[in-house]
């Protein structure tokens, strides 16, 4: 499957929204966010920071509503009703004011400038931009062995069953246009297997995309919330959902 072509002449994008699901991240989220918010004022982006505290037991929400003193750009949002990364996610699209928007993890495993990459290969004209660890100018820093190695089985399964050269479908840190957002619409996953059905969607239902290198490194405080044990059956289901939808819906939900 090939990409549709970006579309020249748009007119440029006017705020990007990050939106960063949080859970038990006191450790992490100040540095995270004062890092994203300097990089984006240097580059002169206007921006707002969505942070979704999912049910945190820590500290995470009352240094947030500290921290939205410091930083105006930042817009802390609290997940009270059933949690899970996939729906705190959600609840950030459902609030954001941007655009444009990229999803971005709290644990500053992925790098500020890539986000500023992401806002320009957006206004060049694509709908999406897909970053990938596994391409040439791209890299991982102290990733666990055992989640490399199902996380590169899993991306060939995904990359063959849908014919796509992507080969970072499992990474959440992407960008999108508003509009993708609104047309992936409704999301299914509540867990981490959102990080699938965004980009299947997105291919599936004829919207443009590209992909750009990407470097990521693994959290230096807090604990992994990704329990890859308790996921294979939820990626599987996604994965499925998505093939079923391009091969069977005869493109009825397909970018308009």
């Amino acid at each position: 499957m090939k990409s549709p072509a970006r579309q020249e002449g748009r007119p440029p994008l006017q705020l990007l929204s990050v939106v960063i699901p949080a859970r038990d991240e006191e450790g992490c989220i100040t540095a995270t966010v004062e890092h994203l918010d300097l990089e984006l004022r240097l580059q002169g982006i206007a921006h707002e920071i969505v942070v979704v505290d999912d049910g945190s037991a820590d500290a995470t929400w009352s240094i947030l509503c500290e921290l939205k003193n410091r930083v105006h750009a930042l817009a802390p949002l609290q997940n009270v009703g059933r949690h899970g990364i996939g729906r705190a996610i959600t609840l950030g699209f459902d609030h954001v004011r941007g655009d444009a928007v990229v999803v971005m993890m709290a644990d500053e495993a992925d790098d500020c400038r890539d986000v500023v990459r992401y806002w320009h290969i957006l206004n060049e004209g694509w709908d999406a931009v897909f970053g990938s660890r596994f391409i040439k100018g791209g890299g991982v820093i102290d990733y666990p062995v055992l989640k490399l190695y199902i996380n590169r089985l899993a991306n060939l399964f995904l990359r063959v069953l849908f014919n796509v050269p992507l080969n970072d479908f499992t990474n959440a840190f992407k960008g999108y246009r508003r509009t993708v957002i609104e047309g992936c619409r409704p999301f299914l996953s509540p867990h981490f297997n959102i990080t699938i059905e965004l980009p299947l969607k997105t291919i599936v239902r004829g919207y443009s995309w590209t992909v750009t290198p990407i470097t990521w490194r693994n959290r230096r405080a807090g604990e992994s919330k990704l329990k890859v044990k308790e996921m294979g059956s939820r990626y599987l289901f996604i994965a499925l959902y998505c093939w079923l939808e391009k091969y069977f819906s005869r493109g009825d939900f397909n970018k308009q």
